[in-house]
């Protein structure tokens, strides 16, 4: 037992010793980046939901303060991330019939938004990004009574996605 412990000490000792990037979180974040600039990211969609940038940008930096070591920098930071929201929309996914006399109506909707993000790290450039990442869920009823909450859902899937673009490298 006494082999087993000093084995799995040695490993960790190793693991944590080794250059390279350490991880923190699920998080892969090379040694030298330490700040990370994050800019407002503008709606630019057709559809502007009012709230939707501050929640969006808000959430991509909470993400980063609560599972990596980077300080988030008003000015040039190690890396830097911005973009914009490119797309928002919803539609019927599933029509539902109804009497002939009636028009058809929706049975589910899509909610869909989309993100441009640009993520620039000058020290390795392998890791730089320009990309849309786009998310969407499925509802019934009608938007506005939880577009709020369906807009939360759809905000943490972009976030989590970029995040692991950016500091994942997946």
């Amino acid at each position: 037992m006494k082999r087993l412990t000093g084995i799995i000490i040695a490993l960790s000792a190793l693991i944590f010793l080794s250059p390279g990037c350490y991880s923190l979180s699920g998080s892969a974040v090379p040694p030298a980046m330490r700040t990370v600039h994050i800019d407002f990211f503008e709606n630019d969609a057709p559809i502007v939901v009012s709230y939707l940038s501050l929640q969006f940008t808000e959430a991509l930096k909470e993400r980063i303060r609560t599972t990596t070591k980077l300080s988030i920098v008003t000015g040039e930071g190690d890396a830097n991330m911005g973009g914009s929201i490119t797309g928002y929309s919803y539609a019927p996914a599933s029509i539902q019939a109804t009497n002939p006399n009636q028009p058809p109506i929706a049975g589910a909707s899509i909610l869909t938004i989309t993100v441009r993000a640009k993520f620039t790290y000058d020290a390795d450039k392998k890791l730089n990004f320009d990309q849309a990442f786009t998310k969407t869920v499925n509802f019934t009823g009608d938007i506005n009574s939880q577009e709020q909450n369906l807009i939360r859902g759809v905000v943490k899937q972009l976030v989590d996605e970029i995040f692991n673009k950016a500091f994942n490298n997946w």
